[in-house]
């Protein structure tokens, strides 16, 4: 059986796979969701979802800083990555020793054809279908809300998410402007007068990676008196597996509290 990543890797398998390692935390709880209870058998300590998974499940390191010896002990038939939160070098390490299926997201689309290709690859095509479909159907009820926004997933320095990645299409789904305008931008340093130039109506303060909190509401507040700052959930514009399927109850909400 041959299949497809979405780097255009071929990967050869001779039967499916019963030792299935993730190495993205998205995917890791996808696997699980798609009833990989007993196949999944590694995981880095990112993935903190389900709790059960968390426990459950062998440890090798974290996304961009994998125990490639621990790797090679659990002996899987394949491992699937990420090509942004996984490490170039070492995912090119694992490619010469195991089958690795690469993902690469930037849009609802790739990430529900990511999740229908990794359901092909572990013969759980039916169920991912159903999660797809689940999804779409999610996002039919989306709301919108039109204001500039600038997001932001890190501080020290500070970082915010632009228009070419994920996060970046999921806040233009709901209607919102991106301060950040070049259309190829991926997570750009800013400083603190880049901030205020771009004087943004809403400012998102991620809970992931960095885990903003009410003090850095109100640090940038002072700055920025006129902007509505807001922490909000970075799992929920992030993860782009089957978490997705709370995304849109969870935006909805958020643009009530915005009216």
């Amino acid at each position: 059986m041959i299949f497809t990543d979405q780097l255009n890797n071929a990967i050869e398998l001779k039967s499916f796979p019963k030792r299935i390692i993730s190495i993205v935390p998205s995917q890791s709880e996808l696997l699980w969701d798609l009833g990989l209870r007993e196949e999944l058998i590694g995981i880095t300590k990112f993935c903190i979802h389900p709790k059960e998974l968390h426990q459950a499940v062998t440890r090798i390191g974290g996304t961009k800083t994998l125990n490639i010896d621990k790797i090679r002990l659990l002996k899987p038939d394949v491992i699937i990555g990420n090509k942004e939160e996984n490490d170039q070098t070492q995912i090119e390490v694992l490619q010469k020793e195991f089958k690795v299926w690469m993902s690469d997201i930037y849009t609802l689309d790739d990430s529900l054809s990511m999740i229908e290709g990794i359901g092909e690859l572990v013969n759980k095509k039916e169920e991912a279908k159903k999660l797809t479909t689940l999804i779409n159907t999610s996002f039919e009820k989306l709301k919108y809300h039109h204001q500039t926004v600038l997001y932001f997933i890190w501080k020290k320095p500070y970082m915010v998410a632009g228009r070419a990645t994920f996060i970046g299409h999921l806040l233009e789904k709901i209607g919102l402007k991106n301060s950040i305008t070049e259309i190829n931008s991926r997570y750009p340093t800013l400083s603190l007068d880049d901030i205020i130039n771009l004087n943004p109506e809403l400012i998102f303060l991620s809970s992931e990676p960095y885990p903003f909190k009410e003090i850095h509401i109100k640090e940038l507040q002072k700055q920025l008196p006129h902007a509505r700052i807001l922490i909000v959930d970075g799992e929920l514009f992030s993860w782009y597996g089957s978490r997705l399927t709370h995304s849109v109850t969870y935006f909805n909400e958020l643009i009530e509290t915005l009216l």
